[in-house]
């Protein structure tokens, strides 16, 4: 074996470890939590945002879009749950299969619109976001709950709910792997760069920019499913409410994007300071919250973790 090939596998599993190391203490944070936490919401919704910020990224860290619609997958997820247990009486962990069904179905109808690039993408999505609050809207409101939306109460089961986010969380991190220290991500991240010169090497373009988008319209369905689950309340304003998309943008790209583990130190480390300001000044906290994050992008452009690799590119290799 050449030197820079064994340097090169060197590297990946230095990587990989350091990658486990990081999943192992989310683990070791976020599974105990009901036996001793005192604001299990503040964890749960800490989780909520990580997996946005990791779902988020597997289309624009990943495969380089920026779909300013994301809610929609959320909102979707959220009634899909709802409407399959309320209305048609069916099991949560049953319901929560079709919010991820929808999700993807959803996904895959939009698909086409793939072929767009940059800005033009970004406004499609948005346009979907606002075309399925409608749809949702004009549907019967037996179906829906109508203008006052659905309750959820019989389902009402907080630690519950919390495992299922502990698990939606897993499996994104799980997919965030797959899609980045695999081939596959050395396509999507090639791909990103200049699908020219991907497709003239041999990428499958559409394939592998599929394979990606799909995992990024499932987690947010899911999220939208359990998150209707904890709070036991679904209506049109907050299942589609365009700050999802901007705050799953904001924490994703803080964190730094196209790299695993960007999002979490983003999520974790926004929402934290947005909880912090809201107990200490409740009434400027959007005020001060946007201060820091317009401080955050103009100090960090490629945000924390992109930051450092740029710092000390001589670590880049080694950051999952």
């Amino acid at each position: 074996m050449s030197a820079p090939q064994e340097n090169t596998e060197k590297s990946s599993h230095i990587k990989f470890l350091i990658w486990g190391i990081v999943v192992a203490a989310i683990v070791a944070v976020f599974l105990p939590a009901p036996l001793f936490a005192s604001n299990l919401s503040f964890l749960f919704y800490m989780m909520l945002w990580i997996t946005m910020a990791t779902s988020f990224n597997f289309v624009a860290g990943l495969a380089g879009y920026m779909p300013f619609g994301y809610v929609a997958f959320y909102g979707i997820g959220a009634y899909a749950t709802g409407v399959l247990y309320k209305t048609f009486g069916l099991p949560i962990p049953v319901a929560l299969a079709g919010a991820a069904l929808a999700g993807v179905t959803i996904g895959l109808l939009v698909a086409p619109t793939l072929r767009l690039k940059g800005v033009y993408f970004g406004i499609v999505s948005l346009a979907l976001a606002m075309a399925m609050k409608l749809v949702i809207s004009l549907m019967p409101s037996d179906i829906t709950g109508g203008s006052l939306g659905l309750i959820l109460s019989a389902a009402n089961d907080p630690v519950a709910a919390y495992y299922a986010m502990f698990v939606v969380l897993m499996g994104a991190l799980a997919a965030g792997t797959w899609l980045t220290m695999s081939r596959l991500g050395t396509a999507l991240r090639a791909i990103r760069d200049d699908s020219e010169a991907a497709e003239v090497v041999g990428v499958n373009v559409v394939g592998t920019r599929l394979k990606a988008w799909i995992m990024a319209t499932m987690f947010p369905a899911l999220v939208g499913g359990v998150e209707a689950w904890y709070t036991n309340a679904i209506d049109l304003d907050s299942s589609f409410n365009l700050l999802v998309t901007a705050k799953s943008i904001v924490y994703a790209m803080a964190g730094g994007l196209g790299f695993l583990v960007g999002p979490i130190i983003g999520a974790s480390t926004l929402y934290g300071i947005d909880q912090l300001i809201w107990r200490h000044f409740p009434t400027l906290n959007l005020l001060i919250l946007g201060v820091v994050i317009i401080a955050l992008m103009l100090l960090l452009p490629r945000g924390i973790v992109g930051a450092f690799a740029q710092r000390f590119s001589r670590f880049r290799r080694f950051i999952p």
